[in-house]
């Protein structure tokens, strides 16, 4: 898709956000988007961009939930370490924070995975970690539309994206925080634990973090 549209519908005149540049190293990066609809930007650097989705639930570490992810137009690499207000009127115009941020993987080659619609790959970030799969399903409205899932592995738990955003504030908690939870859901072994002590662990973790982001 390349950076065309991405300019297309900025003013960078009248937004901080970066026309382009950045490193091309195979880093992925999650965003949390207050703009008219609060959602999630997960973002996956490929040949020189960030191939984009907006998520309005956020992933979910939970095999049997699958989330709707709107393909969104590419995004230059710098746009990874971008925080702060887009300006009233502008394209996106709100706040935007960073989720979660880390290097991606793919299985297989990603180019052609993406022209056919299922790419799978591997996540080490603070809070997304192993296997997953985004799948394209139909068009939403002018938009590609795919589904991200996580694969039952490890890091599979049963637990969403908003328990690592601070309930008060609706920011992302620290990533001290961030990695505490991930410490309480660990699993030392190669093999999942069995779905009912994974759920029961994600539940006690869940009510340590909000716990936590309030003290």
């Amino acid at each position: 898709m390349g950076l065309r549209e991405y300019r297309k519908k900025r003013d960078f005149d009248a937004t901080t956000e970066p026309r382009g540049g950045g490193r091309a190293r195979r880093i992925f990066v999650v965003q949390l988007h207050h703009a008219s609809h609060r959602h999630y930007d997960f973002r996956l650097e490929l040949d020189g961009v960030l191939k984009s989705w907006a998520i309005p639930k956020g992933p979910s570490l939970d095999p049997s939930v699958k989330r709707l992810a709107v393909e969104v137009e590419d995004h230059p690499v710098a746009y990874a370490d971008f925080e702060g207000d887009i300006a009233q009127g502008n394209y996106g115009a709100g706040h935007v924070d960073t989720f979660d941020r880390g290097v991606w993987e793919p299985v297989g080659a990603p180019r052609e995975a993406l022209r056919d619609g299922e790419l799978k790959f591997t996540l080490n970030g603070d809070i997304l970690r192993g296997s997953w799969v985004l799948v394209r399903t139909r068009g939403y409205g002018s938009k590609p539309s795919w589904l991200l899932i996580k694969h039952r592995d490890a890091f599979a738990a049963a637990i969403d994206a908003d328990a690592f955003v601070d309930p008060a504030t609706d920011r992302p908690i620290s990533r001290a925080k961030r990695r505490a939870v991930w410490k309480n859901l660990a699993v030392p072994s190669t093999q999942a634990k069995p779905r009912e002590a994974v759920r029961a662990k994600a539940s006690k973790s869940r009510t340590t973090a909000r716990r936590s982001v309030t003290r």
